[in-house]
């Protein structure tokens, strides 16, 4: 189990779920339409992007990393780094969130798609 847990497959499928969850529960308070379901694409993936970043940080935090020496360039090269590892995640968090997002219009009551 503790190879299982240390690697990178319980994260890919915790970014994954939320992939899928972030725009599911950003539409719960999200008016519908058309412009505004592109805002909440566009707010869904900074806020994931945001997620994995800070995913990112604690798996560092979480295999003895100190953060000393994660920022130990500086604090916007520690910054860069990780906004650099959530946007590359988006390879996993990326496609499920757009398909998420893309099923939101059939759930409409108010607008038509």
């Amino acid at each position: 189990m503790s190879a299982f847990s240390s690697s990178l497959i319980l994260p890919a499928i915790l970014l994954a779920t939320l992939g899928w969850a972030v725009p599911r529960l950003l539409a719960l308070r999200w008016r519908e339409g058309v412009r505004p379901l592109i805002w909440l694409a566009v707010t869904a993936t900074l806020l994931m992007w945001l997620i994995a970043s800070c995913l990112f940080l604690l798996l560092y935090l979480w295999q003895g990393l100190a953060l000393r020496e994660l920022f130990a360039l500086g604090l916007w090269e520690g910054l860069w780094h990780l906004a650099r590892l959530g946007l590359t995640s988006a390879l996993i968090w990326g496609p499920i969130l757009a398909l998420s997002v893309s099923g939101l219009p059939k759930h409409w009551v108010e607008e038509t798609w």
